[in-house]
């Protein structure tokens, strides 16, 4: 493997796109070739706007030049939501590592042969949720998998926003709007922590919004074999938004509020262990910038210096769950 990965970007409409890319420029072990922007007007307005991370790099004005380029190792894919399932695709089958940012579209199936394929070629793909090296996300998850807690019966996510009207119409091309968009962020942190859900129930409302289909406020609960999870995601919250993950267990909790920038956490303990009292202690965090350590992640693996952090059949656990409770598959 040489010494740095030859990544270029196919797609720039995701809201990822601008902090991947400036990962991947800041990266010394990532050498970027340049970005494909199949949208003309949308390529004219960055390449002139003359605005970094768009302004430090080539662009690409063929498909081609990333899919039948031998040299470029990984891409990453950070087209809108409803185009970057059929990007992603054809990076895969054109033998390349993905960095796919989230959600992956709506159709599972399709989404099932991608990796299937990824996996036939032993290629990465990788999910862009950006609070899997948060480190109050990573600690939470470390305790709660290991028995820290004792047994979590109760997982809680509320991970609103505030989306312009102008923002709406696009947003409810998607089953669930908002909720799609979201929730795969704090789906990931759930699965991880207990598994596929035995059933989901979700309520989809829309209470503010003009625009037909957009769902702009949203509960899912799911249900596993001795837990529940609540996930609460609106699009009208004002700024800034009180994000909150939340997880209990019968011999400890955590409490990570914010979960950006997370500097602390509140962890609970009814005895003490692992260097912490017995009872409620503030936990300082590590503040990191999103992307940078999942896109490092995902360069470590590709040179085999580590295991991916997640394999290939969550990421496809994290989607199914998504779909289930946008009601886009059945719950």
């Amino acid at each position: 493997m040489p010494e740095t990965i030859t990544m270029a970007m196919y797609g720039t409409k995701h809201s990822h796109a601008p902090g991947v890319l400036s990962a991947m420029l800041a990266n010394p072990d990532v050498d970027v070739v340049g970005i494909y922007e199949p949208d003309q007007k949308r390529r004219d307005e960055l390449e002139t706007s003359e605005v970094g991370p768009w302004s430090n790099v080539r662009w690409l004005d063929s498909p081609s030049d990333i899919l039948e380029d031998s040299s470029i190792i990984a891409v990453a894919s950070e087209g809108d939501n409803a185009e970057s399932l059929a990007h992603t695709e054809a990076i895969v089958e054109a033998s390349k590592h993905v960095f796919y940012d989230k959600p992956a579209g709506e159709d599972l199936p399709r989404f099932e042969r991608v990796l299937a394929s990824a996996k036939r070629q032993d290629l990465l793909v990788q999910m862009g949720y950006m609070f899997r090296y948060n480190d109050g996300f990573a600690r939470i998850a470390e305790w709660a998998r290991s028995g820290f807690f004792g047994n979590v019966f109760s997982v809680r996510a509320h991970m609103s926003t505030n989306v312009s009207a102008d923002s709406h119409a696009r947003l409810a091309k998607h089953q669930g709007a908002i909720l799609f968009d979201l929730g795969g962020h704090v789906l990931d942190q759930v699965v991880w922590l207990l598994g596929r859900p035995n059933k989901v129930t979700s309520f989809l409302r829309t209470e503010l919004s003009e625009t037909p289909g957009f769902v702009d406020n949203s509960t899912v609960i799911l249900e596993f074999d001795s837990a529940m999870a609540i996930v609460d995601i609106a699009a009208m919250e004002p700024k800034p938004a009180a994000r909150r993950f939340e997880v209990y267990g019968d011999a400890g909790s955590a409490i990570l509020e914010p979960m950006e920038p997370a500097t602390t956490l509140r962890l609970c303990l009814t005895e003490a262990k692992g260097g912490f009292p017995e009872g409620v202690t503030t936990v300082q965090l590590e503040a990191s910038p999103r992307y940078v350590a999942g896109l490092a992640a995902f360069v470590e693996d590709i040179r085999g210096l580590k295991r991916p952090d997640r394999s290939l059949d969550h990421e496809l656990l994290v989607q199914e769950t998504l779909l289930r409770a946008t009601g886009a598959i059945e719950g």
